[in-house]
């Protein structure tokens, strides 16, 4: 999916929900369409040869434009992030941690005037944090215990499904992120759409599937 058909989803994204909660003359969708080319004016290739991108942005803003989206602040923090992690599964990017996005005064830009800069931060030491959030927007804590996807009514995410096994996948502490560990389940489990041999470490964003079920994983 090319920058420019990625833009149209940004669009219809952020503009109907915040066009009316913002005094600013700069639109969300700017924020937004500028931090998608931070991704890729940055990216790199790790010793893995996966493409690593920026997860960490920072946009400043004039004290003005700062104020205007003050009412709205946090929601749209919280679509750009979303926009970055679903812009990263389309074009396979990966991040080393987190994505983070920070709103920021610059008093010396003039309203209307925004820059953007942006960097890779990996994860702190010792367990990571993260959560599962289903369909329904319900969240699941990850922490030391493990969570268990499966069929039986035991399981942290029961799922009434055939195509799931009883015990079908956890998803676990691994030091500082978390691995997807499938269950020796019958149809497998997947992770962005490609099933996994075993296990895998989960980036921020990724969605396991397990039948018809999608968890995304977000770490924080």
């Amino acid at each position: 999916m090319g920058l420019q058909s990625f833009e149209h989803g940004l669009e219809r994204m952020v503009e109907g929900v915040f066009s009316r909660g913002s005094r600013s003359s700069i639109r969300p969708v700017e924020l937004g369409r500028r931090l998608l080319r931070e991704m890729d004016d940055h990216r790199s290739v790790d010793v893995k040869g996966r493409r690593i991108v920026p997860n960490v942005f920072s946009l400043k803003l004039s004290a003005r434009d700062h104020a205007a989206f003050a009412d709205i602040d946090e929601a749209l923090v919280a679509e750009l992030c979303e926009t970055a992690r679903e812009y990263a599964r389309a074009e396979g990017y990966h991040f080393m941690g987190p994505v983070v996005v920070e709103m920021l005064v610059d008093n010396g830009l003039k309203p209307g005037r925004f820059t953007t800069s942006s960097r890779m931060k990996e994860s702190g030491g010792g367990v990571g944090a993260g959560s599962l959030v289903m369909a329904s927007g319900e969240r699941i804590t990850l922490g030391h215990q493990a969570v268990t996807v499966g069929r039986l009514p035991d399981c942290t995410i029961p799922v009434n499904d055939a195509n799931v096994s009883r015990r079908h996948c956890e998803v676990r502490a691994a030091g500082s992120t978390f691995l997807v560990v499938d269950l020796g389940s019958t149809n497998g489990t997947k992770v962005n759409g490609v099933r996994i041999q075993g296990e895998r470490t989960l980036t921020d964003g990724d969605i396991v599937s397990v039948g018809s079920t999608h968890l995304r994983f977000e770490a924080s």
